[in-house]
């Protein structure tokens, strides 16, 4: 098949106001226009699957009706670019956050980002956590050593109570009202077997980044404390351990730049 052959049967095959390709030709005595169509409205299908799969709690907030007419327009769009269909709508946050219609639930682009990173997570590769005892080793000398997090780790801020609302709308926590919209950051991560979702304290989210960046230990720190003047180190440094999110302890070279 060439290349013009080919971008011609994406086309169509994507939009449903084409007609089938000209290069089809008929099998047993059927249409091949008949034929592509059913072909069409399988792989939309699939693919819509896919996404609802994928983005559950999205689902659950918006309902399944408005949801799939969502999924429906970003698969006219967004053809997958990989044969892992678990992948598929890596980009639909993006999507969500740019569709009308969405005023009421404006946190569900968030929502959508955190299904996201829960997948890359569970798909992410294994590493086995430090254990609390080389830690010890640190003492003190926090400008001098860098952390190596899980491959799985991913931090997901909003200025939503983002945790909550997944949390409620997933299953991991009961429907109900809630008090407090104040900003939540999400940690996302399978140390083990389990994808584990968080919501990280003050200034965690911004410690986080800065580590996954190559900041140094106290570096990272320093622009957790300027972004929240309560961040707390030890707290932190608690949740690192206890979580398994460090699979390397490795010394800042002189001059090295985070």
């Amino acid at each position: 098949m060439s290349a013009a052959t080919e971008t011609a049967f994406g086309a169509a095959l994507r939009d449903p106001g084409r007609g089938a390709p000209a290069h089809l030709a008929p099998s047993s005595g059927r249409r091949p226009e008949r034929r592509f169509s059913v072909y069409r409205n399988n792989v939309a299908v699939s693919l819509m699957g896919a996404l609802a799969t994928r983005f559950p709690a999205a689902r659950r907030i918006v309902g399944e009706a408005f949801f799939d007419e969502l999924a429906r327009a970003y698969v006219a769009q967004h053809p997958p670019r990989s044969p892992l269909m678990m992948m598929y709508g890596d980009d639909f946050p993006e999507f969500v956050a740019q569709a009308p219609g969405l005023d009421e639930v404006s946190y569900l682009a968030d929502i959508t980002r955190l299904e996201a990173a829960r997948t890359r997570a569970y798909h992410a590769a294994d590493a086995d956590p430090l254990p609390a005892s080389a830690f010890a080793a640190l003492d003190g000398a926090l400008d001098e050593v860098r952390l190596a997090l899980h491959p799985s780790v991913e931090v997901v801020r909003s200025g939503h109570p983002l945790v909550t609302i997944w949390a409620m709308n997933s299953g991991e926590a009961e429907l109900g009202p809630i008090a407090d919209w104040s900003p939540q950051d999400a940690l996302v991560c399978r140390p083990e077997l389990d994808v584990f979702v968080r919501r990280l304290p003050d200034g965690g989210a911004a410690f986080l980044v800065a580590l996954a960046g190559g900041a140094t230990l106290a570096d990272a720190a320093g622009r957790a404390a300027q972004e929240a003047r309560s961040f707390d180190l030890t707290e932190n440094l608690i949740g690192l351990i206890g979580g398994g999110l460090v699979v390397a302890i490795r010394p800042s070279q002189q001059g090295d730049a985070p």
